[in-house]
């Protein structure tokens, strides 16, 4: 079976990432690896919402989507980040085509449990792998933005880890690369700041408890657990800025931090 990986980033992350990256992405699809990427978009969501002057509701640190929030949910992440991408994957010499998951019914969600305080959230509840396949299947790059669509045509803000990590199982992928700015999970070793190669969901719990894992790295480790579902058995964290990284995730890992279901899941 073809070599195949979902990659999951953050549209600031994304915009930031240096040329060579999207050049490894190139050489991948050249030698025939099949990338899928499945990105985010929160600042720039957050941007947008107060230059439009969209005043909105906080719930526990999750924005309320109200129809509002909705429109620019999907013209952010739909639109401007999704094609931003797209274009620079093709001025790197790649293709790449760009969907959300409203396209074809190609996420399909559900209100979450909680949808009543936080408005139009959704969980997916299917993904439409064959539209990926096909698409793959021309050589280009599937590049979606975690939009939902449910039977009647509701439109549902999805988180993007989440999306990322629904994409990955229905298309049976196993493994996923989540880019962020960090080179992986760092421990404190002897006073030295070493990065962890493998550690298990519940380890990453008892280092945020500890204190080990603080700030600004918790959310993003958090993020990361979210991918792991369905057939996802493990989630490799790696920063986009590391010359080759994205090659030697995908082909000899090494790389950044492997986060596993549980310590019995390792290799």
């Amino acid at each position: 079976m073809e070599q195949r990986f979902v990659m999951k980033c953050g549209g600031s992350t994304l915009a930031a990432l240096p040329d060579e990256f999207f050049g490894e992405l190139r050489e991948l699809q050249r030698s025939g690896v099949k990338p899928v990427i499945v990105h985010g978009g929160g600042p720039a969501i957050s941007e947008t919402l107060t230059k439009l002057g969209i005043e909105t509701e906080f719930v526990n640190g999750l924005r309320k989507t109200n129809d509002d929030v909705l429109d620019v949910v999907e013209m952010v992440l739909a639109g401007h980040i999704n094609k931003e991408i797209v274009r620079k994957i093709g001025l790197n010499g790649a293709q790449a085509l760009g969907l959300s998951g409203v396209d074809g019914g190609l996420i399909q969600a559900k209100p979450v449990a909680n949808a009543d305080e936080i408005g139009f959230v959704g969980d997916v509840t299917d993904v439409k792998a064959g539209i990926i396949e096909g698409v793959m299947a021309m050589d280009y790059i599937p590049v979606i933005a975690p939009i939902g669509i449910d039977a009647s045509g509701q439109r549902y803000n999805i988180n993007a880890d989440t999306a990322a990590g629904a994409v990955a199982s229905h298309l049976g992928v196993e493994r996923m690369i989540v880019v962020t700015d960090v080179p992986g999970i760092m421990k404190t070793v002897n006073g030295e700041k070493k990065v962890l190669p493998s550690v298990s969901v519940e380890e990453i719990e008892e280092m945020i408890a500890s204190g080990e894992i603080y700030g600004g790295m918790i959310p993003k480790v958090r993020a990361a657990i979210q991918c792991i579902q369905g057939k996802v058995r493990e989630v490799v964290i790696v920063s986009g800025q590391e010359a080759g990284v994205l090659t030697r995730a995908v082909r000899e890992g090494g790389v950044g931090t492997s986060i596993v279901q549980s310590k019995e899941g390792r290799v």
